[in-house]
């Protein structure tokens, strides 16, 4: 490694360089490690040597080669203050992930890096959420996180930004990307991502440079299981990438959660099918917390929703009003089958459906969509709405 930067220690680099080698992934990776016990030793072995450990001869020809010029990026991002690299190696790496089968030799970190050994929750779904998965997200998550679990998701759209922004608001989340430190995607985040390296923590396997990638994605799914006690999934269909975490989890040893929703709501029927395959059915943070706390001892109960989820303040008396809430139930419904239901004509719902909203006692959806919003309370703090 002549030439070596003096600003980096050569213990740095050979990791870069090992893990960055054209061929060598985690698996390879770990068996070099038994074999030789660090980079530095790995990048003085002999071609042969390497041969006789079945490494793919591209991959010696990278760590012969010893190339800094293909490093020099990772270099000069961990220049650059707060920005880190933690090593297999290290103390703080976290167990929990360690613990996986062959877990990522090194993880580049912006934020806080103390909290990716605090207890953490996963919490999951899908990027095309109803409203009222977007508001169990993210009150599960800031009930949670105020009852001291960190909250880790994959900074994705949908019900993983509402976890975030959720766990921000009364604790700390870890989001974990599936593209290098330098690039933020969706570029819709950018800005909750500078917030969670300010006051949390970015947490990625991959160096800088790398694009999102749809094969990065199950690889950041197994880091998020891989980091948590357990994985909650809030809203899924079937098909979701959302499920890969939660298998993962399930096969690493942790405990996997699932909120039921509508039997009529294609979200929900990827927590129907984990439920099925003995996924633990969860109606309030408590829940997780009585299962997940015996692991670690006493924590903080869950915050309480708060007055104006828990039950809907400056509610119409009006009886129309109460007709319309009460045949609004509990599932999405369409504007006409609320007219149905209630026999008020098309103009009288419709003035009373946006009232309702902007005073936050319904949500809409997509589609022309209402549901009640103050089933909220019931699913995040474990209280009946009233």
């Amino acid at each position: 490694m002549d030439g070596a930067s003096p600003s980096h220690s050569p213990d740095t680099e050979a990791w870069l360089l090992v893990s960055q080698a054209s061929g060598i992934g985690n698996r390879y990776f770990q068996r070099l490690l038994a074999r030789y016990g660090g980079p530095l030793e790995i990048l003085r072995a002999s071609p042969n040597e390497l041969r006789e450990l079945g490494i793919p001869q591209p991959a010696i020809d990278s760590l012969s080669a010893q190339d800094l010029s293909a490093i020099r990026p990772s270099l000069a991002w961990l220049a650059q203050p707060g920005h880190r690299l933690l090593t297999l190696a290290e103390e703080e790496y976290p167990r929990l992930l360690k613990q996986t089968d062959a877990p990522p030799p090194v993880l580049y970190l912006m934020g806080n890096a103390q909290l990716l050994n605090q207890p953490q929750l996963a919490i999951v779904g899908s990027r095309n959420p109803t409203a009222t998965g977007i508001d169990n997200a993210r009150e599960f998550a800031r009930c949670l996180a105020g009852a001291g679990i960190c909250i880790t998701s994959g900074l994705a759209l949908g019900i993983d930004g509402a976890a975030h922004q959720g766990a921000l608001e009364s604790g700390a989340t870890i989001a974990v990307m599936g593209t290098g430190p330098d690039r933020i995607y969706p570029g819709s985040h950018r800005d909750l991502a500078h917030e969670i390296a300010e006051s949390a923590l970015l947490v990625t396997e991959f160096p800088p440079g790398v694009q999102a990638r749809p094969e990065n994605f199950p690889r950041r799914n197994r880091i998020i299981s891989g980091l948590s006690l357990g994985a909650l999934v809030v809203e899924a269909t079937i098909q979701s990438g959302s499920l890969i975490t939660a298998r993962l989890a399930s096969e690493q040893g942790r405990e996997v959660f699932a909120i039921p929703g509508s039997i009529h709501n294609p979200q929900a029927r990827g927590c129907h099918a984990l439920i099925r395959q003995g996924a633990k059915l969860v109606e309030s943070a408590q829940d997780i917390v009585e299962e997940i706390g015996a692991l670690l001892g006493a924590l903080q109960p869950p915050t309480a929703a708060s007055d104006e989820l828990s039950a809907p303040q400056n509610l119409h008396i009006d009886p129309e009003y109460a007709l319309l809430r009460e045949a609004l139930g509990y599932d999405l419904v369409s504007v006409d089958e609320l007219i149905t239901r209630t026999g008020l004509t098309a103009e009288t719902v419709s003035s009373m459906l946006l009232l309702l909203e902007l005073e936050g006692h319904v949500s809409s959806a997509p589609g022309g969509y209402y549901c009640r919003k103050d089933t909220l309370a019931s699913h995040s703090s474990g209280r009946e709405s009233t």
